[in-house]
């Protein structure tokens, strides 16, 4: 009991104890959460009172509660604060927890009371959150094999196992090439274009490593600007090249065998379960259903902003010839010339809309804007215990100062975090024995670190990001559900972009930049003609965006939308991505180059049969937003339509009959391209 892990948590709220946690906590602590679960388990299938809901579907849900705990921060460190040490602990502790899982979905004495109260429904009274509970229990079960013959069970439990490590190595291995390159500069004439923050912050990161010059990586933050600013068209090149060869090199962090094994097995697995392929799998339990459906979707967005997205590169082509005598605009080249014309179209780029977005005051604009759409609060508190000195803790308040929830704000990259962004959840909300516990949610972003001389300035991208993961926070800290598993952002996962892409849309209205958009040295408020620009500038290069997202979601199909197992074992890793990326291609192919062998989304976030999602949660974001202009961005009615039948619901009913509540009818699909300017 000397693990906090294990201990009664004596922090606010039973926030995690992250001030004692050690390596060596995390094992004995998921032993310890297992055996607790197993005899819960137990107790359900001994119950001698006949299968019913509450002694079944509702307990089972409440079980596993530490180990839920245990595992989530675990696994959240493993993505924000790792190293080597809790990698490969990680690789120990995931076929435990995998193992345990199938425990339970192929306890036979468990799934009989689970089918009994299936097969009894139509004569339950049960509502919208039980019936939705029931259904994914029932599922869960019949999904992961509970119906299979043994010996095909025990080819699941064996294919499972191997997924589990495999994603992990996957990551690892990514996380790994990153955080290995470097470019180390020493002449200051390379660096020509670079704006001084950002030149200021390589010099930092070269004096941490001990050097002279500037240093820039692969993280977001130092990539980006460097391939958007950088004059030097070789060094832009090599900084690409680093980036595209990521874990596709030849040594022994090389993704492509995993890949290759990866999508086998999903296969198999599927296959096993008598669906077509891993798609048919997936899209079942999405708001698509069908790869059918999701190819239909993405081949009707490319149909409409391909001819855009030729016009874009054509235009940034032309920009490129006529100012600098280019005559073959490659990938390295794109973000350079895209930068310089939208400047010269629309008056406007990064460096004159950073001074106005410090990340502190960006923070507060978005907390602000919660304030004014549900009525929240955000108190930061330096009692709870964090896992990183960088973190900020904050305690979020109701509109009658009711405790709400935990929130985590975690904005800076480092060697221990993986990049990009998201949203996560530490301790899901849950209502058991008429007691409402509360959620513990985190944003995790890589933003540029403030310097000796200069605050946290981000990009308009990177305040569209903050807003987006907000989005995501908002659903996980409002949701009202009783059962975990089916609250906050427990959603059908095409579902679960809609909040977080909804928040995006605040960004370009002034009524909303004029909360928080000021300039970091002189207070003055970001001129109206400054956010016209923004917005004009808001629809530059959206047909090539269009397109390149359109060609991830086509990737993941062309990886996940399989029937033939040979098929995939007989091509490889390039043919795949030239197969699926021809038809959306409008710049050259970089030899060398791969995006499957990073792309975390579909081979260790979830994602896979899914990356569509993003363009079909669009759809539903441009249209609800849609109400929110219609009737002011701040109307008080829409906004709580909004919390009440999306962000409070969770997961409780199906996502459609939600929006429907919403909105009085189902999204336009048309929406989507108004907004962007493709009809």
């Amino acid at each position: 009991m000397n693990n906090p892990l294990i201990a009664a948590i004596q922090t606010p709220f039973q926030t995690a104890p992250f001030d004692q946690i050690k390596l060596e906590h995390f094992m004995p602590a998921i032993e310890y959460g297992i055996n607790e679960q197993n005899e819960e388990l137990e107790q359900i299938i001994a119950n001698r009172q006949p299968p019913a809901f509450t002694n079944t579907i509702e307990a089972l849900s409440f079980s596993g509660s530490r180990l839920s705990f245990v595992s989530s921060v675990f696994f959240n460190l493993n993505s924000a604060e790792t190293n080597d040490e809790m990698d490969t602990l990680a690789q120990k502790i995931s076929p435990v927890l995998t193992e345990h899982n199938n425990n339970i979905l192929l306890n036979q004495k468990l799934f009989e009371r689970v089918k009994e109260v299936w097969n009894a429904r139509n004569q339950l009274e049960l509502d919208a959150d039980q019936n939705t509970l029931l259904e994914k229990t029932y599922l869960s079960f019949v999904r992961n094999g509970a119906n299979l013959r043994q010996e095909e069970k025990e080819k699941l439990r064996d294919i499972d196992a191997r997924l589990a490590k495999l994603s992990l190595d996957f990551g690892q291995n990514a996380l790994k090439e990153t955080n290995d390159y470097e470019l180390h500069i020493t002449r200051e004439t390379d660096l020509d274009g670079l704006p001084e923050a950002q030149k200021e912050a390589a010099r930092e990161t070269a004096k941490e490593k001990g050097k002279e010059g500037w240093i820039f990586t692969l993280q977001y933050p130092s990539f980006l600007p460097f391939m958007t600013y950088v004059k030097n068209r070789d060094l832009r090149k090599k900084m690409f090249v680093a980036s595209g060869r990521r874990a596709y090199k030849d040594n022994e962090r090389n993704n492509e065998g995993i890949i290759k094994e990866l999508t086998q097995l999903r296969l198999k697995r599927a296959q096993l379960l008598g669906y077509n392929s891993h798609a048919d799998f997936v899209l079942e339990r999405r708001m698509a259903e069908s790869p059918e459906k999701v190819n239909s979707f993405l081949n009707y967005l490319l149909e409409k902003a391909k001819p855009a997205g030729e016009k874009d590169v054509a235009q940034v082509a032309e920009f490129a010839r006529k100012t600098d005598g280019l005559t073959n605009l490659q990938r390295w080249d794109f973000n350079y010339y895209s930068e310089k014309l939208k400047k010269e179209k629309y008056e406007v780029d990064d460096e004159t809309t950073k001074p106005y977005f410090q990340l502190e005051n960006v923070i507060d604009g978005v907390f602000k804007t919660a304030q004014k759409l549900f009525g929240i609060t955000f108190h930061e508190r330096h009692d709870i215990p964090k896992y990183h000195r960088d973190v900020i803790t904050y305690e979020v308040k109701d509109e009658n100062d009711n405790h709400l929830a935990v929130f985590y704000a975690d904005f800076f990259p480092r060697a221990g975090k993986r990049a990009g962004a998201w949203m996560t959840v530490y301790k899901d909300q849950k209502k058991e024995n008429d007691v409402d516990e509360r959620p513990h949610v985190s944003n995790v972003c890589n933003f540029t670190k403030p310097t000796a001389s200069t605050p946290s300035l981000l990009t308009f991208n990177e305040v569209t990001t903050l807003f987006h993961e907000f989005g995501h926070a908002l659903h996980g800290m409002l949701t009202k559900g009783r059962y975990p598993g089916i609250t906050g952002a427990s959603v059908l996962w095409d579902f679960v972009e809609l909040p977080s892409q909804l928040m995006e849309n605040w960004c370009y209205e002034k009524e909303c930049l004029d909360l928080f958009a000021v300039h970091y040295k002189t207070g003055e408020k970001i001129p109206a003609d400054l956010i016209a620009k923004i917005k004009a500038a808001g629809k530059f290069n959206e047909g090539y965006q269009t397109v390149r997202q359109v060609s991830l979601g086509m990737l993941d199909m062309k990886w996940h939308h399989v029937a033939d197992a040979d098929a995939l074992k007989n091509t490889t890793v390039a043919e795949v991505e030239k197969s699926a990326f021809s038809p959306t291609d409008l710049l050259p192919a970089v030899e060398g180059t791969s995006m499957s062998c990073q792309f975390h989304h579909l081979f260790q976030g979830g994602y896979s049969a899914g990356y569509y999602s993003y363009k079909w949660a669009e759809v539903l974001d441009a249209d609800a937003f849609e109400a929110f202009a219609e009737n002011g961005i701040f109307d008080t009615e829409t906004a709580q339509k909004f919390k009440k039948h999306i962000l409070e619901a969770g997961g409780s009913e199906h996502p459609a009959e939600l929006y429907k509540k919403f909105r009085g009818r189902d999204a336009d699909p048309d929406a989507l391209l108004r907004r962007a300017g493709l009809l």
